[in-house]
């Protein structure tokens, strides 16, 4: 391990009083590369950390590495090596966090704030052996009562943590410091957990693309993990499903400005106050869209049992799972067509695979289109009104949209469509829905119930 331990800090500040630990005072703050790019940017988090520990509150930080401190990383050990060990690429850029926690410590010092630092291994972040893309199977948060208790404020390196086999430094990929921020908030059952960032919370759409875009003031869990699947950047899908799984209350904020952000409510909780706050009618949350999505079709596949296991057992081998999934007759009888959607990323490794396990499936031909992109329609209830469907397919006919696969949940309506044709598609979506400055909802209509046929006994 890298043995960072704290330096001792001036014992001249009141704030280093031991305080009583109550886990609902007890805040976790995360703050992104973005938010501490320069010197100017650690010392913001520095003043905010210290305005929330004088308004009563213990406090556990959770730092990202700096910038594009890692990218700088995986950029030098690429011109050293073409294809560097896994194990000490994560010790490599494990680096970036460090240099973080200890400059936030320097900054805090200043400030007269008491601090201590830790790595991942200190904190008891306990992860597989998997490197590059480890996943936490157990926290162990005993250092960090020991030190919170005694009035200092703990300063986690994120995105890191130690094999639980292997005992080495083990990385958890993308979103790996949002996890580890989340995940200590879980095991030190912490009132709320704030995450930093360089945007203001979780939008109704990209504001990038739609101006009129609206913030939200608040989204359960439950829709902000189908919002993130769908291609919402501020929060990835496996960080979210964490903290919905624990309970974790988390904020998503600008570390820019004072406002409010976006609370993520662990499902079950109240979203939203004011007229309306109660109705059962659906509540749309957000149109999302992902521009970075693959189509894989898998041609002529045996119409038998057991081959879609087959088909997912290749993908599996190089970590990769269809977020969408479609199924036809296929042209030629006794077989039929699998169409699958996944990351752009990850449709190289996918087809490789596929073609690995050709024989086994039985397919004949396979087509990959790395142009694709996932419009998503996010809310709650949406399954129980056939209106929402009918003004999202209507919107997507009117604009002329093609549409390749469809995928529907209690919480996300969803297609798949032409990576080129989204931020059309996002407008027409929000004109239908009235949710463009000038427009109104589009009425359905009311259709004239069926004759009754009685047929002949």
């Amino acid at each position: 391990m890298l043995g960072l331990t704290s330096t001792p800090r001036r014992q001249i500040s009141p704030l280093r009083a031991s305080r009583p630990l109550d886990s609902s005072d007890l805040v976790v703050q995360k703050f992104g590369g973005s938010s501490i790019a320069d010197a100017d940017g650690i010392k913001r988090a520095a003043q905010r950390i210290l305005e929330t520990r004088a308004a009563g509150h213990n406090v556990v930080v959770v730092l990202s590495a700096m910038g594009d401190t890692t990218d700088d990383l995986l950029d030098l050990a690429a011109t050293v090596s073409p294809s560097p060990a896994p194990r000490d690429l994560d010790f490599l850029l494990t680096t970036g966090e460090c240099i973080s926690i200890a400059l936030l410590g320097m900054a805090l010092a200043n400030l007269d704030v008491p601090s201590q630092l830790f790595t991942g291994h200190r904190a008891g972040l306990k992860t597989d052996d998997v490197h590059g893309k480890a996943h936490i199977v157990d926290v162990d948060p005993r250092e960090l009562r020991t030190v919170l208790a005694g009035g200092e404020i703990p300063i986690v390196a994120g995105f890191q943590g130690t094999g639980v086999g292997s005992k080495e430094i083990t990385t958890l990929g993308r979103g790996g410091s949002d996890i580890t921020a989340i995940a200590l908030a879980a095991a030190l059952g912490a009132g709320i957990c704030e995450i930093y960032t360089d945007v203001d919370g979780v939008y109704s759409a990209d504001p990038r693309v739609v101006p009129a875009a609206r913030k939200l003031e608040a989204i359960t869990s439950a829709e902000m993990l189908e919002l993130a699947a769908c291609g919402a950047k501020v929060l990835q899908a496996r960080c979210v499903e964490y903290a919905r799984r624990f309970g974790v209350l988390l904020h998503v904020r600008s570390s820019f400005t004072h406002l409010n952000g976006t609370l993520v409510v662990p499902d079950g909780g109240r979203v939203g106050s004011g007229p309306g706050a109660f109705t059962e009618r659906p509540v749309i949350s957000a149109v999302g869209y992902e521009n970075s999505t693959a189509s894989i079709r898998v041609e002529s596949v045996p119409d038998v049992p057991g081959k879609a296991a087959q088909v997912f057992a290749a993908l599996s081998t190089v970590g990769s799972a269809a977020d969408m999934v479609g199924q036809s007759v296929s042209a030629v009888a006794g077989y039929k067509d699998m169409v699958l959607a996944l990351p752009a990323t990850e449709a190289a490794a996918a087809c490789q695979a596929l073609q690995a396990a050709r024989q086994t499936i039985g397919f004949s031909t396979l087509h990959c289109d790395e142009h694709m992109g996932k419009l998503s329609l996010t809310g709650a209830g949406m399954r129980l009104d056939p209106e929402v469907s009918y003004r999202f397919f209507r919107a997507l006919t009117n604009a002329d949209i093609p549409i390749n696969l469809i995928s529907a949940s209690d919480f996300t309506l969803s297609v798949l469509t032409r990576a080129d044709l989204l931020d059309a598609a996002v407008l027409a979506v929000r004109r239908m829905f009235g949710w463009e400055p000038g427009t109104a909802p589009v009425t359905v209509p009311v259709l004239a119930p069926p004759a009754v046929v009685h047929l002949a006994q």
